[in-house]
């Protein structure tokens, strides 16, 4: 008798190979994002960029591109498979990196930024798709758990890279090897990744069987709270990035150590997020995520506080910064997770709705929070806990008026 097709080993990659390549693809979002801080002073000056803040235009350009383009890929993804919908993806990525490096203006190279972020958003939603296509259960968390490992350690090591770029060659490079990365990334997914959604489970694109999910996803009550409370530390987050490389040339007069301080404070995401891991299951989401909501928008007010009294060193910021982005690690997962309880049934069109909301606005939340640097860290501290009382706000009305525990008896009842 032939054995059953489901005891063959998978085709592809093995396991170790496998979470690399994963890993790698979820690290080139964060390679985008975070080695390009150093260089921002010089992209500004070839490009003629008058006001300083405009240059937080190079970050947020990316993240634009990257919320608002991840709605379309999950359906493509379910009806024309993944491998091909992921190598447009990477494709896009790597074309205009290369564009970015030789942008002759700044509207050029903000355009460039936009069509990478779009690119990327590939990457967010395939991987996902692509693990969940291959391994299930406890399998597919060891891959998604050893896949975040690698991508935490990105953030860190982002800025050094770019701070490496630049004393061998000038910052247009920065985005040539993000070119290259994403060109060694694509042949490698190319050749050695499979295809891993069957035939039988494509899915035909029905803008009004997605238009009901969406619906679903932005009006049941918990799933849109939680989703709006991950928009406002999202902000926060991308708030702290956009201002971080203007507080240390401008505040601190240290921007040769500013990949260090920032390699230790994203360290602080890492190590949270780590400890959520160990704690999370034992003591629950909504007990651990917003009991560092009010740890996060209390360290950040401190830090407001600090820093309007005149008191703020280097030392200071990076002691109380750290720990806010610690609260963060414990804060992200848990709100993402418990916006997708009720949606169980959506799960892939859910996802795509929130990250598109989430991305999308809280870029726009951490532009504005940027904006608003003249000469100091207060206004970065101040928009970083307003985040957190947001964040708070909308998880208090999530849950019906309570915290640390859930509205409802059965998680996935319907939100009313």
């Amino acid at each position: 008798m032939t054995p059953p097709i489901a005891d063959a080993p998978p085709k592809g990659p093995g396991f170790p190979e496998f979470v690399c390549l994963i890993a790698c693809l979820m690290a080139l979002n964060a390679l985008a994002i975070d080695s390009m801080l150093p260089a921002l002073p010089m992209i500004g000056e070839a490009l003629g960029v008058v006001r300083e803040n405009d240059r937080q235009w190079i970050i947020t350009a990316y993240l634009l591109g990257f919320g608002v383009s991840q709605v379309v890929y999950g359906p493509l993804a379910d009806r024309y498979g993944r491998k091909p919908i992921l190598m447009i993806g990477i494709g896009l990525y790597v074309l205009f990196s290369a564009l970015a490096a030789f942008a002759p203006t700044f509207e050029t190279l903000i355009l460039a930024r936009i069509g990478a972020g779009i690119g990327a958003a590939s990457l967010r939603v395939l991987a996902v798709s692509i693990v969940r296509d291959r391994y299930e259960g406890r399998t597919m968390a060891r891959v998604m758990s050893l896949s975040f490992l690698v991508f935490l350690g990105v953030p860190i090591l982002a800025p050094s890279v770019g701070a490496a770029v630049l004393t061998v060659a000038p910052w247009p490079w920065i985005f040539g090897v993000l070119a290259l990365a994403g060109s060694a990334v694509m042949i490698w997914a190319a050749l050695r990744l499979p295809e891993t959604l069957h035939p039988e489970d494509r899915l035909p694109i029905q803008p009004a069987r997605i238009a009901d999910a969406f619906r679903q996803a932005l009006t049941n009550r918990q799933s849109i709270g939680y989703t709006l409370a991950m928009t406002a530390i999202t902000g926060a987050l991308f708030g702290f990035i956009n201002s971080s490389q203007q507080i240390f040339e401008h505040v601190f007069h240290a921007t040769d150590v500013f990949p260090l301080v920032f390699a230790g404070i994203a360290g602080g995401i890492a190590v949270g997020t780590l400890l959520n891991a160990t704690f999370v299951e034992r003591l629950g989401s909504r007990l651990i995520a917003h009991s560092a909501l009010i740890a996060f928008t209390s360290v950040a007010a401190i830090h407001a506080v600090v820093s309007a009294l005149g008191f703020e060193t280097i030392w200071t910021f990076a002691l109380l910064q750290g720990l806010t982005m610690f609260c963060f690690g414990f804060i992200a997962g848990n709100l993402g997770a418990m916006a997708m309880e009720p949606m169980g049934h959506i799960a892939g069109t859910a996802s795509s709705a929130q990250g598109f909301v989430s991305t999308t606005f809280g870029s726009l939340l951490g532009f504005a929070i940027g904006q608003q640097f003249a000469g100091s860290a207060t206004p970065m501290a101040t928009g970083v806990a307003i985040c957190g009382l947001i964040a708070i706000g909308f998880s208090f009305w999530a849950e019906g008026g309570r915290l640390f525990t859930a509205r409802h008896a059965r998680p996935h009842a319907p939100a009313t």
